[in-house]
């Protein structure tokens, strides 16, 4: 099993990223959409869509939005919310998606990528990716300055949520950013890590280019400011099926 598979459907995982700010997450959603322009009643795929909170937002501002997600537990609990214009699947990224007609866009948003250790599987993302959408749809793919993750890696620190503490460490190694997650709970140590791949913009770019896809912006964060490669905190790749 996969890191990513394990570690993504238990319930730590989402008691130490609960904190996340929705806020911020919303207005970059909607900053993204007035960027695009993007007309009521889209069809958009939320790509990795953990526990639905953009599939969610997104359809509450009118669009027909699919969430899929390799988390059993996180499209569970998704089901809830689902009505005529939202729905939640359990997929891998790297399969071909089975949506009923070619969709506008695709967003994969707050590093859902670069979990494979090869780079083929990366390239299924974005054929997977490619061969859902129409011609002239967006991939958005907001993923993690590599230039900036190097420059300022924490190697250390402590996180307590809901009395648990997690001791949180990071390294870079092979190319990969990797945190390992120690923590005690109910008298039961337990470690998890993450693991993603440090593709540089051009990496990207080129993926993109080998399915055709062609890259019409780059943003640096969250306010959609321009990228700059030494201190943008994201890098946030907007992509065009030709």
């Amino acid at each position: 099993m996969q890191w990513f598979e394990s570690w993504f459907n238990t319930p730590y995982y989402h008691i130490l990223y609960k904190d996340r700010d929705y806020n911020e997450a919303e207005h970059f959603i909607n900053l993204l959409i007035k960027d695009l322009e993007m007309p009521p009643h889209s069809r958009i795929v939320d790509l990795a869509c953990g526990k639905g909170r953009h599939s969610i937002y997104l359809n509450k501002m009118d669009y027909n939005v699919l969430g899929l997600d390799l988390s059993e537990q996180s499209i569970l609990h998704n089901k809830q919310f689902e009505n005529e214009t939202l729905n939640f699947a359990i997929h891998d990224m790297r399969d071909p998606m089975h949506v009923s007609e070619p969709v506008d866009a695709v967003f994969n948003l707050f590093t859902s990528f670069g979990y494979f250790e090869n780079s083929e599987d990366d390239l299924k993302v974005f054929q997977s990716v490619y061969n859902a959408m129409k011609p002239g749809g967006y991939f958005v793919l907001d993923f993690l300055n590599e230039g900036f993750v190097r420059n300022t890696l924490v190697p250390h620190a402590v996180v307590e949520k809901e009395g648990i503490q997690f001791n949180i460490s990071k390294r870079i190694e092979d190319n990969f950013v990797v945190k390992d997650i120690h923590f005690h709970d109910e008298g039961t140590d337990f470690h998890f890590f993450e693991k993603v791949k440090l593709s540089t913009p051009q990496q990207i770019e080129a993926y993109a280019k080998q399915v055709g896809f062609e890259r019409a912006k780059v943003w640096g964060d969250y306010e959609l400011n321009d990228f700059d490669p030494a201190t943008s905190p994201r890098c946030i790749n907007l992509f065009v099926k030709k």
